[in-house]
């Protein structure tokens, strides 16, 4: 830039001083407090909804017993097929994307972040790393091997429900019953049903080592009453997939009610 040009600037910039030093003067008091009051209020109010929206998580978590198909789930929401979800997962296996059922969808749509938490026992502690973010949880249930699990499934189940982080925050839980393609699978009421009694006993026997006994202060139910999911702190749903053939709407719907698009 020459100096011409910058001479040109410079008077100019006086120009827009002395007009401003102007209108000041000609403001009166209580118009100019108003005015920038509104300006003042209106910048806070903007940065308040930029933090807001910076803050508000995505994050699902998939977690359960191992061997309930939670891999099988996480890639048929990623990729819309079960081809990786073979192996036992040993750590967590994450990662953000769009749902592969709304990637033709036009307009913005807001990724997922799922987490997908190993279910073996030593494992578990991991979970722990993941609820602080969580907008919900997603407990999946092995359909076709439920009863041979069903005490270790209430118990894990259990520990969950009554965490400090899940309670205070009220992340609602979803109770998925996976692989209810296969015929000898058992139903979904007849899974809740056996979860409530399970964990009715947990409750009222206090005989289960798990963390949620030993260093949480939240207590499942109604005293004196057989426990419900209803009685819960925070929404439990029950619903049904099948991670193999890819019916996962009801999963879709529970992310997508947490994770608004």
């Amino acid at each position: 830039m020459d100096k011409e040009k910058v001479e040109q600037l410079k008077i100019q910039m006086q120009q827009w001083l002395h007009e401003a030093e102007e209108f000041i003067h000609q403001t009166p008091p209580v118009q100019l407090y108003t005015a920038l009051g509104v300006v003042l209020f209106t910048l806070i109010f903007l940065f308040i909804i930029r933090l807001f929206k910076r803050t508000a998580s995505n994050t699902i978590v998939l977690t359960g017993l191992s061997g309930s198909g939670k891999t099988y789930l996480f890639y048929q929401l990623r990729d819309g097929s079960a081809h990786q979800g073979t192996v036992t997962s040993m750590e967590p296996n994450e990662g953000s994307f769009i749902l592969h059922s709304e990637k033709d969808k036009k307009g913005k749509v807001k990724p997922i972040h799922v987490v997908d938490v190993p279910g073996h026992s030593r494992l578990r502690p991991k979970l722990d790393e993941f609820l602080p973010q969580a907008v919900g949880i997603v407990f999946v249930v092995d359909s076709v091997e439920f009863l041979p699990n069903c005490r270790a499934a209430s118990e894990y189940l259990y520990e969950i429900l009554t965490k400090v982080s899940v309670v205070k925050k009220k992340i609602p839980v979803l109770l998925l019953c996976n692989k209810v393609d296969k015929v000898t699978a058992h139903t979904t009421e007849f899974i809740r049903k056996q979860l409530e009694k399970e964990i009715d006993k947990l409750r009222t026997s206090r005989t289960a080592v798990s963390d949620a006994d030993i260093s949480n202060e939240f207590t499942l139910g109604v005293p004196g009453a057989a426990f419900a999911f209803s009685q819960c702190h925070n929404r439990v749903i029950v619903a049904e997939a099948s991670g193999l053939t890819g019916e996962i709407s009801q999963l879709e719907k529970f992310i997508r009610e947490n994770v608004k698009p």
